[in-house]
Formats: structure tokens, C-alpha cells, sequence
């Protein structure tokens, strides 16, 4: 019976910290993405500068990139006024 109800203790207590643990990371869209072989597409864009992206490629024969959720992102549109 104590070997039922530790079970059970160590079931709750696991289930209880998956449902913790388990919020939605926040979405940033960088400007540099980590590119190349393994990585997909558009890469790992989770680098601020490129001295940061091309630091984490280094030695790992990858490249960095434009993030083109970045580049291409929602720009903003330019009122044109007339001169009548």
C-alpha cells in the first residue's frame, strides 16, 4: 500500500510540473539568422548583432544571414499629401 501511494505522489508531483513548465516562450525576431546544413529554414535567428551570429558559427562551418521575417517585415506605409 505505501508503495501505491508514493507512485502515485511521484505521478501528481511529475504531472504538476509539466503543466508548470509548460508556457509558450516568447517570439522575437532577431535580425541575424544562424544558416547552413542541419539548421533549416530560415536558421536559428536568435542573434541581436552579427558579431554574435558569426561567433556561434564559428568552427561550425555555418553562416549567418538576414532574418526575412525581419528584412521583410511589415513596413510602413508613407501618407502622401497634395499639394490642390
Amino acid at each position: 500500500m505505501r508503495n501505491a501511494m508514493f507512485a502515485l505522489l511521484a505521478l501528481s508531483a511529475a504531472t504538476v510540473a509539466t503543466a508548470a513548465g509548460s508556457s509558450p516562450a516568447a517570439a522575437y525576431d532577431y535580425p541575424y539568422c544562424l544558416q547552413g546544413r542541419g539548421i533549416g529554414v530560415p536558421g536559428d535567428c536568435s542573434y541581436a548583432t552579427y558579431g554574435q551570429c558569426m561567433a556561434s558559427a564559428s568552427g561550425r562551418a555555418l553562416y549567418c544571414g538576414v532574418n526575412p521575417r525581419f528584412a521583410y517585415g511589415e513596413q510602413r506605409r508613407m501618407r502622401i499629401y497634395r499639394d490642390y
